[in-house]
């Protein structure tokens, strides 16, 4: 799967996208986020915040419990303020 980072979660990974074998017992987007921060500890640091990143699920709106379903790419944000 085709990762895509934005924003705060791409500077502190240090990647704009990278290539991610999911494992088969990775069933839901949050499964997902969780198997990506065990990739390095600025994985970690940046993903740490789960329910307050937001996804896109072959870009669309997701949130954690959405199916991954045979998926090709998810794009993480951080968390975003208005004003």
């Amino acid at each position: 799967m085709k990762l895509v980072y934005f924003a705060s979660v791409r500077e502190a990974i240090g990647l704009s996208s990278e290539e991610f074998d999911v494992p088969q017992d990775a069933c839901t987007v949050g499964d997902l986020v969780v198997r990506i921060s065990a990739r390095s500890e600025d994985h970690a640091r940046a993903l740490h915040d789960l329910p307050r990143l937001r996804f896109a699920l072959d870009q669309n709106m997701a949130t954690a419990d959405t199916p991954l379903l045979g998926a090709q790419e998810l794009a993480i944000f951080p968390p975003v303020t208005g004003g």
